[in-house]
């Protein structure tokens, strides 16, 4: 099993670290971009920005608000483009969408299979055991219909990002200090990217250009980030 997953907050900022890591990358190739936690938000500049920088890379982007288009469109798109993109917005929506058409068995099993996976905020956190713990960054109203905050748990930490950044400094500070204790939190700021690639995981920051591999013993932000192993 390998996995090759890229999470950031925000991804126009560290597309950087992408680009250099990434072995596969090669232009021409093309991106299944899903927008869709961006929909319920008020701000979505990020979307547009994400695309500058994979437009940038020579790549092509298919499109999909996974809400509107047909469950048939939506596999094809993901099974056979190079790439998997997630966009920030809503956790608790995304999560609603995803289960609604089974688009979070098949993303899945493409990241088991070896598939690149890239998340963004909302898209990096919907990778983690259970969601649960955004409520207070997230509005999980917006998901009337989202039965079960279990999400795609194909990561054994919970990402949680704009560590430091305005507006969430306050909101971060809250979930850290409401969940360290009891789950594996693994804070990360807008500039930085974290790699889970072979079963490792990898941070990477103007510090670490190259990425730092994060275990059990490295701390992060001061605290020490436990059970991140398989």
């Amino acid at each position: 099993m390998v996995k090759n997953i890229f999470l950031a907050s925000s991804f126009a900022d560290v597309s950087g670290y992408f680009q250099t890591t990434e072995q596969t990358l090669s232009p021409g190739q093309t991106v299944t971009f899903i927008p869709t936690a961006s929909t319920v938000e008020p701000i979505d500049f990020f979307v547009d920005a994400a695309i500058d920088q994979f437009q940038e890379m020579g790549l092509n982007l298919d499109i999909l608000d996974i809400s509107k288009e047909s469950k048939e469109t939506i596999f094809h798109s993901i099974k056979s483009n190079e790439y998997i993109y997630i966009s920030g917005g809503n956790t608790f929506y995304l999560l609603q969408e995803l289960k609604k058409k089974e688009i979070d068995k098949v993303i899945i099993d493409q990241i088991q299979s070896g598939k690149v996976y890239i998340g963004e905020s909302a898209g990096s956190m919907i990778l983690s055991p259970n969601i649960e713990y955004v409520k207070d960054m997230d509005d999980s109203t917006l998901a009337e219909d989202l039965q079960s905050y279990d999400a795609l748990d194909v990561i054994p930490f919970y990402p949680l990002p704009h560590y430091t950044n305005d507006p969430f400094i306050e909101i971060n500070e809250t979930i850290l200090q409401k969940f360290s204790d009891a789950i594996p939190l693994f804070p990360f700021t807008n500039t930085q990217a974290i790699r889970v690639k072979n079963e490792k995981i990898h941070l990477f920051d103007e510090t670490h250009p190259q990425g730092v591999h994060v275990d059990s013993t490295i701390k992060i932000h001061d605290e020490e980030i436990p059970n991140l192993s398989w």
